[in-house]
């Protein structure tokens, strides 16, 4: 059954016909569109647009392997089938029997055909349309919306995702973060290096693991000479990440991640303030000053809520180990406000000092990490305060967006597919038609 449409009936215009639409949208040289049937299906009620695709005479097919013209050694029995853009919600499919191309460099060879990829069977501006709409909703609702199945969309964003990163320009990056996340819940994470510079912010590699070893795939993979032009690295304490950097980039700024150091410190008060709890409670004391007044001691003053601000108030009248530990974590706060890095490191020890003197365990356990690492903490002020753990925790916070979207990945493929996709800025294809 042939389908034609007209831009106005009663007009007496030429009808067109939907060839001529896919043609405007989805030309393919050497091919032509030469019939639409609109299939249907009673009994699931459902519809299916399907367009036959016939070369043209005088065209001579590609071999799939060199890219190479040959001459025609035969047609396969069965035609293929390709998922394309659905029209008006009705599925569109390509029908086309695959020619065999007697190759004089590869032998015979099943043909290339300009509208997919090997053997995916998704035309690939399809591909890309659904990894467009990939990146707002999950891939379950992309499905569901677009009349396809998860396995598709999947295979789409992978298509998209590989053409992104074999075309994508790693040139120029002089700046770089590295963090890790966890998937899947437990002791499962992910390596992450995102380019910070000020011009491009965007993901650059994903590694199962948290691992030095997953961080020496990264710059075995970046190239050597990419990673001498590298000049700042931020990053965590872990030690891993550490000897990594220092091996591989001992020529860049390494710039110790100022949120975990932070969070490091905020840690020690909470530990201090459980056991605080703990030992009243041993010594038959009321401990009802100290219960849930955990964030309001983790908090920065200017974020506390109003309910908060005048539970601290009521805490910091008693002589309490709690209180002592968060005027230490307010005074260090003003460690980094200090803009020169000479007066700042001479604020840290004098900070030192004094938190050494508190007689806290935790916040002398606190006080040892940092000493150790004090050179690579320096080096924040080194860069003008420029490079900041803000940007990678910025760039995480869109991970998570990511994995709760998609309800978590149980595949760590699909994990990587999918922030690269978000995160990583990849080119797509052109095409003389864009659909999203």
């Amino acid at each position: 059954m042939r389908i034609v449409l007209t831009y106005n009936s009663q007009s007496g215009e030429t009808p067109m016909r939907i060839e001529t639409l896919l043609n405007h949208v989805a030309k393919f040289k050497s091919f032509l569109f030469v019939d639409v049937e609109l299939l249907k299906e009673p009994e699931v009620m459902s519809t299916t647009l399907m367009v036959r695709i016939e070369p043209r005479k005088n065209g001579r097919p590609v071999c799939s392997q060199c890219g190479r013209p040959g001459t025609i050694y035969d047609h396969q029995p069965e035609p293929r089938y390709f998922e394309f853009i659905p029209l008006w919600n009705i599925p569109v499919q390509f029908e086309y029997r695959m020619r065999r191309v007697n190759c004089p460099h590869c032998g015979v060879k099943v043909e290339a055909v300009p509208w997919a990829n090997g053997k995916s069977p998704i035309v690939n501006q399809f591909a890309t349309f659904l990894a467009n709409w990939a990146k707002r909703m999950s891939w379950s609702e992309t499905a569901d919306a677009f009349r396809t199945s998860w396995n598709t969309v999947a295979q789409a964003v992978k298509q998209t995702v590989d053409y992104g990163l074999e075309h994508r320009d790693l040139s120029g990056i002089t700046a770089i973060g590295v963090d890790e996340v966890q998937y899947k819940g437990g002791q499962n994470y992910v390596t992450l290096v995102y380019q910070i510079n000020q011009c491009q912010r965007r993901l650059i590699f994903v590694g199962l693991e948290r691992k030095a070893k997953t961080l020496l795939e990264f710059f075995l993979e970046f190239g050597k000479e990419r990673t001498q032009n590298i000049e700042v690295v931020c990053s965590d304490m872990w030690q891993g990440y550490i000897s990594a950097i220092k091996m591989k980039a001992p020529q860049a700024l390494h710039i110790l991640d100022r949120f975990h150091i932070v969070q490091m410190l905020g840690k020690a008060i909470d530990k201090i303030r459980n056991q605080e709890i703990k030992d009243l409670q041993s010594k038959g004391f009321e401990t009802d000053i100290l219960k849930h007044t955990k964030y309001c001691f983790l908090k920065n003053e200017e974020n506390l809520t109003e309910k908060q601000r005048l539970r601290l108030d009521d805490v910091l009248k008693y002589d309490l180990k709690s209180v002592r530990a968060y005027l230490l974590k307010e005074s260090f706060q003003l460690f980094w406000n200090y803009k020169t890095p000479y007066w700042a490191e001479w604020y840290l020890d004098k900070w030192c000092v004094r938190a050494n003197l508190s007689r806290l365990e935790p916040i002398k356990t606190f006080v040892r990490t940092i000493k150790k690492h004090q050179p690579l903490i320096m080096n924040w002020f080194r860069a003008k305060k420029e490079f900041n753990s803000g940007i990678v925790e910025g760039l995480n916070r869109r991970v998570n967006l990511v994995t709760r979207k998609s309800f978590g990945f149980k595949s760590y493929e699909n994990l990587r597919y999918a922030l690269f996709l978000n995160l990583g800025r990849l080119p797509e294809p052109e095409y003389a038609h864009r659909f999203f």
